[in-house]
């Protein structure tokens, strides 16, 4: 039986840190992602990395750079600082901006012996529609510029880890596939899917945010979750 957990990454997309902390605590260490974006970053700065860094689990840094290229690699230079796992770059920056940010921020971190985190090509967000064909030539440029990664719908998964060869990071998770329906939510985000669906397409790992932090029981929505798929 394949084990889901480790492709589990939890969305801490919340403004109450007594929230975040409670979320952490009761996940870890059966949960070892969490995404900190811009609500969480902004609101509580680096320290919200450090409450999921303590609890021996890593951070994706999701604030999609978009941006010239020494905004970005000095940026992404701070990431090493932080000890993140990884982060996202939109993939309409360019190739040649891209380039020159995976390549320095290996470099930054081979000098300072540190751990360099992955970087995720953003293609289109999962609130809006998008062709594959769109995401496709994303994500090859993507992998033309030193990416290990690529921010995709479930909906897209498949054909990008056939073409390519990179991981996979799929967002847009619910809980059942009576929520997910036929890829389109009520809520903002569009292309959506079930962890099922997530599973048979070849994510490496999957977000997931208000089916989980949303709920009363965070570890026992988590644990339906993983079920749901086996």
């Amino acid at each position: 039986m394949v084990d889901l957990w480790p492709g589990l990454v939890v969305a801490l997309d919340l403004d109450s840190e007594e929230k975040i902390k409670s979320i952490v605590e009761q996940l870890t260490p059966k949960v070892k992602k969490f995404k900190i974006g811009p609500v969480a970053y902004t609101r509580f700065g680096p320290e919200a990395i450090n409450w999921v860094c303590k609890k021996g689990a890593d951070v994706f840094l999701d604030f999609k750079l978009y941006d010239i290229p020494n905004t970005m690699i000095e940026t992404a230079k701070a990431f090493v600082d932080l000890g993140i796992w990884a982060f996202t770059v939109h993939l309409k920056a360019g190739r040649e901006s891209i380039s020159m940010l995976t390549d320095q921020v290996a470099d930054y971190a081979k000098e300072n012996n540190k751990r360099a985190p992955l970087a995720f090509g953003v293609t289109e967000l999962t609130s809006k529609e998008a062709s594959l064909e769109q995401i496709l030539n994303l994500a090859k440029e993507g992998k033309e510029a030193g990416i290990q990664g690529i921010v995709c719908s479930v909906w897209e998964a498949k054909t990008i880890k056939e073409e390519t060869g990179l991981l996979a990071i799929t967002p847009g998770i619910r809980i059942t596939s009576q929520q997910a329906g036929k890829g389109v939510s009520s809520d903002d985000q569009k292309r959506i899917a079930s962890l099922a669906d997530a599973v048979k397409a070849g994510s490496d790992y999957f977000v997931v945010g208000r089916p989980i932090v949303k709920s009363h029981n965070p570890f026992l929505a988590a644990e339906n979750l993983v079920k749901s798929a086996l």
